[in-house]
């Protein structure tokens, strides 16, 4: 669970989140990359559409809920431990009963709340259960090694909302909140 102020309504906010490129982070790029050199996995150039969304929807996330411009849950099941991790996107109802041993459910969360007129908070959150314990046990030795730099994405997506967002709503870096 990731939080932060933002200098901007939360319809803008919202906005921003929404179209917001990962793929475009230095930072991002480079964990990703490390993740799959670490991993061994295959060096594949994928072509994104632009966009949170259309992104995390075309690699084979689905959409478990909405609140339109205001929360957003996509999940997928899968087995993030793999080298070559792939996400497998089911309806809501699916996704719940899902128990097929061997797999990760993760639910993301992204979530903006209007906290004055000119501001609003973004938060993220990312919940994790495994359908079996053996999963249970791959997935904690695979989160002890590249949590860091899951918790750094985050990061980074805060930062790169909040500074976007304050931007398209006309606020200079000296007036947004520290």
């Amino acid at each position: 669970f990731h939080e932060t102020e933002v200098a901007a309504p939360a319809e803008i906010t919202w906005t921003v989140a929404h179209e917001l490129d990962l793929q475009r982070s230095t930072i991002v790029r480079a964990i990703f990359t490390g993740r799959e050199l670490l991993m061994g996995a295959e060096r594949v150039k994928r072509e994104h559409p632009p966009g949170f969304l259309a992104e995390v929807l075309a690699l084979g996330w689905r959409i478990l809920a909405e609140e339109p411009g205001r929360e957003l849950v996509v999940g997928a099941v899968t087995q993030p431990w793999q080298p070559d991790v792939e996400f497998q996107g089911l309806a809501p109802e699916e996704f719940t009963a899902f128990a097929e041993p061997g797999y990760a459910k993760i639910a993301w969360t992204l979530a903006v709340e209007p906290v004055a007129p000119e501001r609003s908070i973004f938060r993220t959150e990312t919940r994790v259960i495994t359908t079996d314990p053996q999963s249970r046990e791959r997935f904690r030795r695979y989160w002890s090694v590249v949590s860091p730099g899951i918790i750094l994405i985050r990061y980074e997506m805060l930062r790169l909302v909040r500074r976007e967002a304050a931007r398209r709503a006309g606020v200079t870096p000296a007036q947004q909140p520290a």
